[in-house]
């Protein structure tokens, strides 16, 4: 059966700098197996499914697949699916567009500088054990003295944030995936005075074991690290997050912290649309 489809640049204003979502807009009447499929196939980070909402109040159901397995949450995938449905010819009920996600329904504005999704609230916080500490820094080659502060940022993908004295840090580090294992680790580092073209931090993320070594621009571990460091005081209300300079992408996400919601958002562009065969 031929199906809507588009693949779009996520956290970028121009194509090919950010990360790529594979959108399958009509994905009602795929099972899981065919879903999952797909996904290894498209080898994206992400490739979602849009259907029709299963709860009240929800715009469309989301599915989210990684070349590893379904994820119940994941920020550019959303904000890369909203963009697909919007353009399809998707209106939302109300204001903003409600997502029924694995974790719940996730709210989804539209502004001036693009879309952005309210930071779902955080499903595990709190200290990493010192075992699991330890096994992670000697995967990125990191000394135990190297890592400032690390937590806890699980709001779906079970992300565990390090924190690094420098963006330049983060950039340094180069990782031993098979040795990294199963864990999902995002570093952060903060520039001086955001002196690096408006940017606060550097971000990135490994999560191996579901197939994505190293994700370009990443949604739900910005959304996490936010929640994270803005309780600490360490973040600004406002700021923007650079992710994938280390893999030649040029990802930026803007963070803003209302007082109500923190609002995790970037650039959306079409880069391929047409049709699929599933």
């Amino acid at each position: 059966m031929r199906r809507a489809f588009a693949q779009v640049d996520v956290f970028a204003d121009r194509p090919v700098a950010g990360n790529p979502v594979a959108v399958v807009r009509d994905g009602d009447g795929l099972d899981d197996a065919s879903m999952a499929a797909f996904a290894r196939w498209t080898n994206l980070s992400e490739t979602t499914f849009l259907q029709t909402p299963s709860v009240p109040g929800a715009d469309f159901r989301l599915r989210i697949f990684t070349p590893g397995g379904e994820l119940p949450f994941a920020g550019h995938p959303t904000l890369g699916s909203v963009h697909a449905w919007l353009e399809g010819g998707g209106v939302p009920a109300g204001a903003a567009v409600v997502v029924e996600c694995g974790i719940g329904p996730v709210t989804v504005r539209r502004d001036s500088r693009g879309l952005a999704f309210a930071a779902p609230e955080l499903r595990r916080t709190g200290a990493v054990d010192f075992p699991t500490l330890v096994e992670i820094g000697t995967a990125l080659g990191l000394a135990p003295d190297e890592i400032v502060e690390a937590a806890w940022v699980d709001n779906g993908p079970p992300w565990i944030g390090l924190l690094l004295d420098s963006g330049r840090r983060v950039l340094d580090v180069e990782p031993d995936f098979a040795a990294l294992g199963s864990h999902m680790v995002g570093l952060v580092g903060p520039y001086a005075e955001a002196d690096r073209d408006g940017v606060a931090i550097e971000v990135r993320a490994f999560a191996p074991g579901v197939g994505v070594p190293e994700d370009p621009v990443t949604g739900s571990l910005n959304a996490g690290l936010a929640r994270w460091l803005r309780a600490s005081g360490r973040l600004p209300a406002e700021y923007t997050a650079a992710q994938g300079t280390a893999i030649g992408r040029a990802g930026r996400v803007r963070v803003v912290d209302d007082g109500t919601d923190i609002w995790i958002g970037g650039g959306t562009v079409t880069v391929i649309e047409g049709t699929v065969d599933l």
